[in-house]
Order: C-alpha cells, then structure tokens, then sequence
C-alpha cells in the first residue's frame, strides 16, 4: 500500500492540499533548484539544503514541490503529501491544470545547479552527483504506480522539449520541467537511471568501470582506467591524439578526445572542457580492468 508521506522524508507540511485529476495518468516532474547561476570558470558552492527547505515552508510555499532531495547527502523533506497536488509547475489559466494532471503528479526539486561546488569538487550535471538517496525515492513514487518511463525522453541537456498535448493527456511516468506544457523553463538537464525493482536480477559485478571522480583525472596520471577510456574513446571516433603511446597517462590527447565525446553528447560551450564527468562517464562504457 503506497504511503502519502515517504518514510525516509522530513515531514514539513505546508497545508493548502488539493486533489489531482485521477482522469489523467500518474506521472512525476523532474526539477532542479537552479537557484544559483554558476558556469565551469566560475563554480559557486551548493545552497544548504536547510535554507531550500526553508523557502519551501516560507516565502516560496506557493512554488512548493512535494519532496526537496539532497542528492549529495540522501536528505528529504517533504511539504505535501503524494495525493495532493503541488505548485511547482505554472498552471495557465484555463489551461491543462498541470499541477494536477494525474492520479498522481509527484514533483520533485533536486537541490542542484550546474557547476555547484561541493567540498571543493565541481558538478556539471546532477547525475555527476552521487545521487544518494535516488532508489528510495524512485522505489516511493513507484508504488503509485509511475511507470519507469520518458515519455519524451529522458532530459540529456538543459534544454525545451514541450510535450504535445495528445502525449500528455495520454501517458503516464517521468516528465522533466523543460517538457511540460505551458511551461518555459529547461531543468532539470539530467536525472539518474532507474534503479532496479526489488527482486529483479543485478549482476554482482559491474561491466563497466564506475566513475572515479573529476578529481582522479590529474596530468600525469597512470592508470589501466585511463587506458581502457583511450580505447573506448578511439571506438567512438573521438580520436584526438596525436601518437599511440603513453595511453594509460592522462594528457592533452585525453583532454582533446574526451572534449569530442562530450560534444557528441550534445555538450556545448564551456560544458565541453575534456573533463569526465559522471554523465557522460557512464555512456562511454569503458571496460572494466
């Protein structure tokens, strides 16, 4: 049975609860904070998740999502329950009421904006995060029955995908803010993969290398890692190097091809700096060592 409130959540109630639109079917709302703007030259350090949880219940309880998550630390809090609608999305009037279009709209507000500082380490995108906290809250809005999928995609870039209207009447599961009729904003840029369902098989070894961090790419560097990344990145035509040696050394040639990776993703601008991030990481798949 599906629990109003998530356990795991800091109960902050901000009252003003009103039914959804059952006639609509159940979705959730992908947001970011966004609530500095920060670039790669200029990082700034993340907002405390206390100060959000306290525009939520203050000033900003008329923008108030459901839950406020910290991926950084796995924190939640929580202003309204599930079956109530919330007010982070603009809502035309006389137009689709989009805070309520579902059985359920569960909206979430990820403490993140791009290029946040975090103990000295930089993130360009939420999924760079380590995500705590992510399988309880995809496992919570899953038992109300939001399917596990993208209706128009799972968001890669900030960026404005406005969903047709016929889509959204129709299917249920995860919409980003930048794809929400009547709305014209671009977050939330990126969000994690779903974790798997209790009971469903998980191999006990990873295929692929995890992340190591942005930190772990220094000039110098030796590595298998780096290796198996120079591979990976010559397989997918972003050979930038200028000779074969030295391939398990990190250096100007993995700075040149890794930039051609991150611009094939559709990065663009400073976003494209050569640097892994945990994004992008993920999708060059290099083996493990």
């Amino acid at each position: 049975m599906p629990t109003p409130w998530m356990p795991q959540a800091l109960r902050a109630d901000v009252g003003d609860h009103a039914p959804c639109d059952a006639e609509f079917p159940a979705r959730a709302i992908a947001h970011i904070t966004a609530d500095r703007e920060a670039t790669a030259a200029a990082p700034l350090d993340l907002v405390p998740f206390a100060n959000l949880k306290g525009f939520f219940t203050g000033g900003g309880k008329s923008r108030a999502p459901h839950v406020l998550w910290d991926p950084f630390t796995g924190a939640f809090a929580q202003f309204l329950p599930a079956t109530s609608r919330s007010k982070a999305l603009f809502d035309a009037a006389g137009g689709t009421r989009t805070n309520r279009a579902g059985k359920v709209v569960i909206q979430i507000e990820a403490l993140f904006f791009p290029h946040c500082r975090v103990e000295g380490e930089v993130f360009a995108k939420l999924v760079d995060t380590p995500c705590k906290g992510w399988a309880d809250l995809h496992s919570w809005i899953s038992s109300w029955g939001v399917p596990d999928v993208w209706p128009m995609g799972r968001p890669t870039s900030l960026s404005r995908n406005t969903c047709p209207a016929d889509t959204w009447r129709t299917r249920g599961g995860w919409y980003a803010h930048g794809q929400v009729p009547e709305n014209n904003h671009v977050d939330p840029g990126s969000w994690p993969s779903f974790a798997p369902r209790p009971g469903e098989p998980s191999p006990s070894e990873p295929l692929f290398e995890p992340f190591p961090g942005a930190s772990f790419f220094q000039a110098g560097r030796r590595s298998p890692v780096i290796a198996g990344m120079h591979g990976r990145l010559v397989a997918v035509d972003c050979d930038r190097y200028a000779s074969g040696t030295g391939i398990d050394v990190w250096g100007a040639g993995d700075v040149r091809s890794y930039t051609a990776w991150q611009q094939k993703l559709g990065f663009q601008d400073s976003e494209a700096d050569g640097i892994p991030g945990r994004f992008s990481w993920e999708r060059l798949e290099v083996p493990r060592s």
